[in-house]
């Protein structure tokens, strides 16, 4: 029997949940804390108050902490940018698409370099080992301590960017040094970019890392520690709606403390964006679930005058400030409990609001939620949608387009249960050439099997979820682009 803690540290609530296999046994919600750490230590022992074991397999946590510090513009390193590539890529410099507010934050040293490969692994010229190890002592006297190297199509041969960050241990041994072809992805802009946020952030993972290591001992669990990424949150809210609803195919909607967020699930797995994800207005290579967010949530301030409904949010401070709870502030739960939605905090408190106000704040909520849901619809047919998440008392009962409003059981701490239930993926992107169709797909499963493998999972799970290829018609030698992602358990 699998018996995991999940964790989900959102901008309101904290969320934990205790599963055992497929079962969800004890569920937990508590306020986010500004340090973060005690709100995870108290979601534990309240776990652990409810029955849940000291000893468990795994504790998986998912956190937007790193995406809101870049969106924020706070906690971050200043980093030192390496691009291989010369006599090619010079045009275009690191953190030239950059915000220039976040590029201010984070540009460090720029230097760019000989070497790099062809799209066939082919070297360019040599690398210049001289300039990498100028560079690195460059870097060193700075007083750098983050390092992000990209070196072009070095998905394809990695050989210069490992020979750099040889180097660069040798001159720099305390700094952190991110080589772009684990990121994977073959185009060299967005894979840098997701190369240059992840050393801007190495500074603030180490203290949440060590933060929420501290946090294990301190509630008495005893398990291995596995953080979830902020880019793959989305995609743990949809498998935790299918998980939950046991549907494969519908529209999902998750209401929090500050905002709603709309996608679409199909064959168990959420439809993704065909656009360029940015984050904090940095193009990057991750490959996100198609999704919409609005600001509505159960936090959501509520104008009086003007009728009006967010976006600005009380966030976790809600059971402070909203009027239920003691507070001055309206909120948009609390025109929920008016409403008798739902039944939170004195209502006693609410029992004086006009009844124009409730009913017009509850119809602006309602039609926010409607236009939102029709955005997200591809179909003309009616599909149900899976309402999830500690706000989702406001999602009406009946939408146009939406043949029923599912509402299952542990919705208020779904992206809990989504973190626990996290998989571990494996992806690669190549240009193969002179193999058929069927090999260059099977040598790229092959690639990616072996990276989820060292990523932690159990190769006997691994399953093939997504494969593309296309073929390069400019490029010689039979040449076929080929992208296959695949997922696994934890190991």
């Amino acid at each position: 029997m699998k018996r995991r803690i999940g964790i989900d540290v959102g901008g309101t609530n904290t969320d934990a949940v205790y599963l055992e296999d497929t079962r969800v046994v004890h569920a937990v919600k508590t306020p986010t804390t500004s340090d973060v750490t005690s709100g995870v230590t108290e979601a534990l022992r309240r776990l652990l108050l409810a029955g849940t074991p000291v000893a468990v397999d795994a504790v998986m946590i998912g956190t937007t902490h790193f995406t809101n510090a870049v969106v924020q513009r706070r906690d971050l390193t200043r980093v030192a940018a390496i691009r291989i590539g010369l006599p090619s890529g010079a045009s275009l410099e690191p953190f030239i698409d950059w915000p220039e507010d976040l590029a201010a934050l984070v540009r460090g040293e720029v230097f760019m370099l000989e070497g790099g490969h062809e799209f066939d692994g082919r070297p360019i010229v040599p690398l210049d080992t001289a300039g990498v190890r100028a560079a690195a002592r460059r870097i060193r006297d700075a007083g750098l301590t983050a390092v992000g190297v990209a070196s072009v199509f070095s998905p394809l041969n990695a050989a210069c960017e490992l020979e750099a960050a040889s180097i660069l241990r040798e001159e720099c041994p305390d700094a952190a040094v991110t080589t772009s072809h684990q990121l994977g992805r073959i185009g060299l802009l967005e894979r840098e970019n997701a190369t240059l946020l992840n050393d801007a952030l190495v500074g603030l993972a180490r203290t949440t890392t060590r933060a929420f290591t501290q946090a294990l001992p301190a509630s008495r669990v005893d398990a291995p520690l596995n953080l979830t990424p902020s880019h793959g949150l989305v995609m743990l809210l949809s498998v935790a709606a299918a998980f939950l609803s046991k549907l494969t195919d519908a529209l999902v909607i998750d209401v929090g403390g500050t905002t709603t967020d709309i996608g679409s699930l199909r064959h168990g797995f959420p439809r993704e964006a065909n656009n360029v994800v940015e984050i904090g207005g940095v193009r990057t290579l991750f490959r996100m679930p198609d999704l919409l967010s609005i600001g509505l949530g159960g936090g959501s301030l509520v104008a009086r005058s003007a009728l009006s409904v967010g976006p600005r949010s009380v966030g976790y401070r809600l059971v402070e400030e909203g009027l239920v709870f003691g507070g001055s502030e309206l909120t948009a739960t609390d025109i929920a409990v008016a409403a008798g939605l739902v039944d939170l905090g004195d209502q006693r408190r609410v029992a004086s609001l006009p009844a124009e106000l409730v009913t017009g704040a509850i119809t602006r909520i309602h039609a926010m939620v409607a236009e939102g849901v029709d955005r997200m619809k591809t179909d003309a047919g009616d599909e149900p949608l899976i309402a999830v998440g500690g706000g989702c008392f406001l999602v009406p009962d009946r939408i146009n387009g939406i043949s029923e409003v599912i509402h299952v059981e542990h919705q208020a701490v779904a992206n809990a249960v989504g973190a626990a239930i996290a998989q571990v993926s494996g992806e690669i992107d190549r240009i193969f050439q002179d193999l058929s169709r069927d090999e260059a797909i099977a040598r790229a499963r092959q690639l990616a099997e072996a990276q989820a493998a060292s990523a932690g999972a159990d190769p006997r799970t691994l399953t093939t979820v997504e494969v593309e290829d296309l073929p390069l018609a400019y490029l010689p030698g039979n040449s076929l682009r080929v992208r296959v992602r695949v997922v696994g358990e934890i190991a």
